[in-house]
Parts: C-alpha cells; structure tokens; sequence
C-alpha cells in the first residue's frame, strides 16, 4: 500500500511539472523591415514572409528572405529596390546562417526577454559577410519571440547606387527584425 500512494503522490507530481520546452521553433511569418533617413525622402520596405529556423538546444539560426516581398509605401520605391539595386531577379534571396553565441538555453526560463548575440553569414546581393548582431529572445506562451536591430551598409554587399542619387541616399539601412517562432512538431 506505501508503495502504490508513493507511485500516486510521484504520478501526481509528474502530471504537474512543466513540460520541457521544446529545443527548435520555426516561423514563416517573420517580419523584417528596414528604415533609411535620406535629405530627400525617407525609405522604407517592411517584409513579413520571412522564414526562419532557431534551435535553442544548439544555439543555431537561419532566416531566408525573398527579396521581392518587401512591400514599400510607394510603387516606384518597390521597382527600383527590386531592379535597380538588389537586383531580384538575379538574387532572389537574402540569406542568414549563424549561431546565438554564448547562449544558455535555461535563460529562457525567465519571463523578460534575455539579450542575445548571434554570429554568422549574412548573404545580400550574392555578398556574403560575417555580422554579428545584437537581439533578444525571449519565450511567451509557448511562442519563441526573436527581436533584433542592426545596420548594414548596403556598399558592404556591392549593391550600386546609381551616381545621381547616390548623394541624397543614406550609407548604412537600419534593419529590424521581429519574429514569433512556433515550437516544430
């Protein structure tokens, strides 16, 4: 009879314990969007079919970006974007493949959002630099929100701006990146 209520009482205590979170979480509905001050017009393109890949358990991230879903206020914008400097047609996809470094999977246990680095190769143009960039992960109803912010300068990915706009356009884009991963099956 000890035996059976010590089975009861370690059941109970089981059925209770909160499930171990799961290690990989994946969106296809990111957003990332992109701000750019210039003396002439602001510019700005927000792109929410982002997909994206992080393993919490390996620390491991990847993002695939079309570069024609960025959606631009005016028309003209989006067309000289996809044209005339990402060249869409040629690079179809901006790519990111790194890892969250330093990071310690059981700082998610926490309710605020825990700061994060994360290293790897960003691709842009057929371009392929090393970043490393600042973020946040933070878990929210079984949900894994990724946010982060960074600059990048588009010259850096040999993206041309042509010589009579080239004064009035910005050096460097600010990008923002705001992710809600589900957990995968």
């Amino acid at each position: 009879m000890q035996h059976l209520l010590l089975l009861v009482g370690l059941l109970g205590w089981l059925a209770h314990r909160p499930a171990p979170a799961p290690a990989k979480y994946f969106t296809r509905t990111g957003t990332i969007s992109f701000f750019s001050a210039t003396p002439i017009e602001d510019i700005s393109a927000r792109n929410q079919q982002v997909a994206a890949v992080v393993d919490t358990q390996t620390g491991q991230v990847a993002f695939t970006v079309l570069m024609k879903e960025f959606k631009f206020p005016k028309p003209l914008m989006q067309d000289h974007f996809n044209e005339n400097y990402v060249e869409s047609e040629k690079y179809p996809k901006a790519l990111f493949s790194g890892r969250l470094v330093d990071f310690q999977a059981a700082a998610l246990a926490a309710a605020s959002p825990q700061p994060v680095q994360v290293e790897g190769d960003l691709t842009i143009h057929g371009v392929t630099q090393r970043v490393r960039v600042p973020g946040t992960l933070q878990l929210q109803s079984n949900h894994l929100l990724v946010n982060a912010k960074f600059v990048i300068a588009p010259a850096d990915y040999r993206i041309e701006i042509p010589l009579l706009v080239r004064g009035h356009i910005a050096k460097t884009v600010d990008v923002t990146v705001a992710l809600a991963c589900d957990p995968l099956p």
